[in-house]
């Protein structure tokens, strides 16, 4: 929670938000990265309102039905402040979901073994095409500036698994492990 508790903060901390708008971020951007699955947002916003974090509003615009857009109060902006310091010095292993089938790698044929691999390795290509486009979109669009250093990191990663790969994929080739 504590993740999904600095996604919503951060995104108020921008700007106040309607729901949808919320969602549209999450989805569009920091998805890519960010690892989030929000199935509801409505229900984490009701505890950050719940817990003073958050306040809901209800705007009109024009023609458009009435929203509920949150906004932070000052109380979210110091847990956000809060959340955001400790996250830079919180290190996790980076998980990645190969390690479990690396261990079992013996238990299925080689053959099998290679073109899942090969498989992985033109996802991780194709993923990191799109990082590459949405670099360059960024150079252009008026995305957060910070955006750029994220899509690199992660870029740096997926090409660091893609030589890992490249490189098993050559063993195994040669020879069984």
């Amino acid at each position: 929670m504590i993740e999904h508790e600095l996604l919503l903060l951060g995104l108020l901390r921008e700007s106040p938000k309607h729901g949808y708008e919320i969602k549209t971020k999450i989805k569009e951007i920091l998805s890519l990265f960010a690892g989030v699955d929000l199935k509801s947002i409505y229900y984490p916003l009701r505890i950050l309102e719940k817990n003073g974090l958050v306040v809901q509003r209800i705007r009109k615009s024009g023609k458009r039905p009435q929203r509920f857009v949150y906004e932070l109060t000052v109380k979210g902006k110091a847990r956000f402040e809060d959340l955001l310091s400790k996250s830079f010095l919180e290190l996790k292993r980076p998980e990645f979901s190969l390690d479990m089938s690396l261990y079992f790698l013996d238990y299925i044929k080689p053959e099998i073994g290679q073109r899942r691999i090969r498989g992985r390795i033109f996802m991780l290509h194709k993923i990191a095409k799109g990082i590459k486009q949405l670099l360059k979109q960024q150079q252009k669009k008026s995305f957060p500036p910070a955006l750029a250093l994220i899509l690199e990191h992660n870029l740096k990663m997926l090409e660091a698994e893609e030589n890992f790969l490249v490189g098993l994929n050559d063993k195994l080739v040669s020879s069984s492990i």
